[in-house]
């Protein structure tokens, strides 16, 4: 019986025979032919630097929304709306006291971010309440009213982009108000567009009573209306780049790749790509709900339709990039799978996720072709404008004379630190480069000048 039972049990394996090749089989990896499921993110230091710059920007946008909030029971009406003057002055207590609350962010790093960014935030002792005040520059100001006219500008075409985003929720074309309201940023939409835009026009969108907007068909629709964006360009570049003998089969369902640096493209990988890009697909805007999907290459079919949907809203939006927490909320509408990170890393040349901005926290996803070495090639006025608050938070504050202001502030330092061991530290780090940088002016400058002269941040507000 027992050798019975031991000729039944499979000879045991070779170590030699066993092992794989650094850790993966390396025979199957190496000859599939197919798209891996799993891929390993490339970086691309282009796509990272920018998010390097939104997350100043975000902060300042979230202390603005705060100073507007606090500024709101005694300013009036619109007064600092789209920016505002920048006259009005918010206590920096109050300022703290919110941002600690809603942005969990604690006294000193609230006021470290504005001594650092002066061109953005003037902080000053309130002459008659001899309180610590915070206000918004003239050019922090002039730039978020910049923006705000652009997007008023560009209204026609936010329109259009609604409408296209709620065709791409087939077969209904519905979607919900609170969804397009977190991704009306990206979509350059003003903050009041369920009235401005959604209400004032009931011949072309419908508000439900549960929360939910819908399409209404229009006569005026161009007939273009429901042709997606890499169709357009698809045809425009095989019209423009067609060779003789060039295989039109290989164009008509192909997406423009461009892999990350340092992306490894093995010889069975680009013939894996090769099938995919020659795989054909329904639309996006098409209804797929009544397809069969049981075979394997109908499976394959919808999962290239679904690299198509986030592929036509990253196009709709104004800057060809989202978060991905924003487009998980549109996942069922867009046919995405659940495992959205991992369903976009496997096609690496067509997108981009970076993790840069929230301690790894925020992911955000970039549309490969729109950019070009970090900037983007199709810009509009609303990245326009938006540019010219990168370009103020980028100033060094170093170029600007800030010992005025800093004397001007006397005990507001402890208060902006949230203490005297944070005040202490606050002055020591930027009164301490503010003393070499004025010993340095006086021992090279010839010009004669001085701290006494009117700062460059407090100049801004003597007409």
């Amino acid at each position: 019986m027992l050798r019975r039972i031991a000729a039944l049990r499979p000879p045991p394996l070779r170590a030699a025979a066993a092992a794989p090749v650094g850790g993966v089989n390396a025979g199957y990896s190496s000859k599939s032919t197919s798209l891996p499921q799993k891929q390993k993110r490339v970086r691309d230091h282009a796509f990272d630097g920018i998010m390097e710059v939104q997350k100043r920007v975000r902060r300042f946008l979230a202390l603005h929304a705060l100073l507007l909030y606090a500024a709101a029971p005694t300013a009036p009406s619109g007064a600092l709306s789209a920016g505002g003057s920048g006259a009005v002055s918010v206590a920096f207590s109050r300022l703290g006291a919110l941002s600690r609350r809603q942005l969990r962010l604690a006294p000193i790093d609230a006021g470290h971010f504005m001594l650092r960014h002066p061109y953005a935030f003037h902080l000053f002792l309130h002459p008659v309440h001899r309180i610590l005040h915070v206000r918004l520059t003239p050019r922090a100001s002039a730039a978020l009213r910049l923006e705000a006219d652009a997007i008023s500008s560009l209204r026609p075409a936010a329109i259009l982009r609604l409408r296209k985003l709620l065709l791409l929720a087939p077969p209904h074309h519905r979607l919900r108000l609170e969804n397009i309201r977190i991704l009306r940023r990206d979509f350059g939409l003003p903050d009041d567009f369920a009235e401005s835009i959604i209400q004032s026009n009931p011949t072309l969108f419908r508000l439900t009573s549960d929360g939910f907007v819908e399409f209404v068909p229009s006569p005026n629709d161009p007939p273009d209306l429901t042709v997606a964006a890499v169709e357009r360009s698809r045809e425009r570049h095989y019209r423009e780049h067609r060779a003789p003998g060039a295989g039109e089969e290989d164009a008509r369902f192909a997406f423009p790749t461009r892999f990350p640096p340092g992306f490894k493209i093995g010889k069975y990988f680009r013939i894996a790509v090769w099938k995919w890009q020659r795989l054909p697909y329904a639309s996006p805007y098409a209804d797929v709900s009544d397809h069969d999907l049981r075979s394997l290459e109908a499976q394959r079919r919808m999962e290239k339709r679904a690299v198509a949907a986030v592929h036509e809203l990253l196009c709709l939006t104004v800057e060809k990039r989202t978060t991905l927490e924003r487009l998980a909320l549109f996942r069922d509408a867009l046919g995405v799978p659940k495992k959205i990170k991992e369903f976009l890393l496997k096609y690496q040349g067509i997108f981009y996720i970076s993790t840069r901005g929230n301690q790894g926290k925020l992911h955000t996803v970039f549309l490969r072709e729109a950019y070009y070495k970090g900037e983007l090639l199709d810009s509009n006025e609303i990245h326009d404008a938006r540019k010219k608050q990168e370009e103020l938070l980028l100033m060094s504050p170093e170029k600007a004379n800030l010992d005025r202001m800093f004397t001007s502030m006397g005990r507001g330092w402890d208060e902006l630190g949230g203490g005297r061991r944070g005040g202490a530290e606050l002055r020591e780090r930027f009164l301490g480069d503010a003393g070499v940088r004025k010993r340095k002016v006086d021992g090279d400058d010839d010009d004669g000048a001085d701290s006494g002269e009117d700062s460059g941040v407090e100049s801004l507000y003597i007409e």
